[in-house]
């Protein structure tokens, strides 16, 4: 295999990379605990964080803090493992690419 050929086969990994990278980015990731739902882009900023009012009382606020703790979590872990999923072939023996 010559140099010319290894380089195109490189660009065209990367934008596999890049586009699955893209569409983890896009993608909305919901994380829920109790009675609160939070929607977080793969990009990992968070698009919304819905309360359950119904459900939640005066004595649940301390609570509350720790089950949108727990929800946020919940919607990063799936972030990271779908981020692994798709872009751990490429990433193989590089920590901390992504």
């Amino acid at each position: 295999m010559n140099i010319q050929a290894m380089m195109k086969q490189a660009q065209a990994i990367q934008k596999e990379m890049m586009k699955a990278k893209e569409e983890i980015d896009n993608k909305i990731y919901e994380g829920n605990s109790s009675f609160v739902n939070v929607k977080v882009k793969g990009s990992k900023e968070i698009e919304a964080i819905t309360i359950n009012k119904e459900e939640l009382t005066k004595d649940d606020i301390e609570m509350l803090q720790d089950i949108i703790v727990v929800a946020i979590n919940d919607a990063m872990k799936q972030i990271d493992k779908d981020t692994e999923q798709k872009l751990g072939k490429y990433t193989q023996g590089i920590p901390g690419l992504f």
